[in-house]
């Protein structure tokens, strides 16, 4: 697969997997609103989630446990910080924060994403890039109707930047390709451990449970609270990680995370089409907004692709040296 394409195809996986995350917000949202706590809905999300990819990971490893083993270590931090982690933090920091607030410091998440290729990869972003994240960040207030009802409590802030953290370690740990796992293999390797560790902060107090068996409403009819059960483990989860993975390897961490940024966008339009919520003018500007920072992301990110490519022998090692 050339450049172009696999360009092209991690775009649309990065959306997808955007979009499948949005759905998260709305088919939770039917579940709180009946009783159940965040920490039960995210709970049986992940374990779910993980219980249903459990069959084709292990066709996928048949005969290559060994490469399970060798994984282990970044299967943990994966599950720990990407999975448990960046949910845990988030659901504590809206304890503290407005949902709005508590969005933003996650997603800025990407800037992380940003100086980490920086400080460890030598990745200087350039102008169009820097220009992009600004672009992004102020779509984002606009689409989650931030400015002027901003209240900042110095813990939740604490909590959301360690979503931010979790977010990012997201998009580094789904880019690489180094230990040769498939992408369904990390996804479920990652949920298996960041179900079991958000299970341990259940019992420990961290991450209250109450979950009553109790009918729903999804456009405006009443269903079985098993339907936004399984839709955040087979949609927001398992089809979300897998080709969101898939996406980061093909763009990259930074080009995705940007992408990803799409997911808080999905979310607005879900909770339209699925609550019934308000979708106002200001959102709309707001999803311009992000989608321009994206471009600008993308095409700075392509720019420097080409001059690479575009070097001949003698400049290369001219570099080089």
């Amino acid at each position: 697969m050339d450049r172009r394409t696999a360009g092209g195809a991690g775009l649309a996986l990065a959306l997808l997997s955007a979009a499948t995350f949005g759905t998260s917000g709305s088919f939770a949202a039917s579940l709180i609103k009946v009783g159940w706590t965040p920490g039960s809905a995210v709970t049986a999300r992940v374990l779910t989630a993980a219980l249903l990819l459990t069959g084709p990971a292990l066709l996928q490893l048949r005969g290559r446990v060994a490469l399970l083993r060798r994984s282990s270590r970044t299967l943990t931090v994966y599950g720990i910080a990407a999975v448990a982690g960046a949910q845990l933090c988030f659901f504590m920091a809206v304890e503290h924060l407005s949902v709005a607030v508590a969005l933003l410091l996650e997603y800025s998440g990407t800037l992380l994403v940003v100086g980490h290729l920086w400080l460890r990869r030598g990745q200087r972003p350039g102008r169009l890039t820097v220009a992009g994240a600004a672009l992004a960040i102020a779509g984002l207030g606009l689409v989650l109707e931030l400015f002027g009802n901003a209240h900042l409590d110095p813990v939740g802030v604490l909590w959301g930047l360690g979503a931010a953290v979790g977010l990012a370690t997201y998009f580094v740990m789904s880019a690489e390709t180094d230990d040769a796992l498939p992408p369904l293999v990390v996804a479920w390797g990652g949920l298996v451990i960041g179900g079991a560790a958000l299970a341990v902060a259940a019992v420990v107090g961290l991450l209250p449970l109450a979950a009553p068996r109790t009918d729903v409403t999804l456009l405006d009819s009443k269903v079985s609270w098993l339907v936004p059960v399984l839709g955040l483990a087979v949609v927001a989860a398992a089809i979300a990680y897998v080709t969101g993975i898939l996406g980061a390897r093909l763009l990259g961490a930074k080009v995705a995370s940007f992408v990803g940024l799409t997911e808080v966008l999905f979310a607005v339009v879900f909770a339209w089409i699925l609550l019934g919520q308000s979708l106002g003018l200001q959102q709309l500007m707001g999803a311009a907004l992000v989608v321009a920072g994206i471009t600008l992301v993308r095409v700075d990110e392509l720019s420097s692709d080409g001059a690479i490519a575009v070097l001949t022998p003698h400049e290369d090692v001219a570099l080089r040296s």
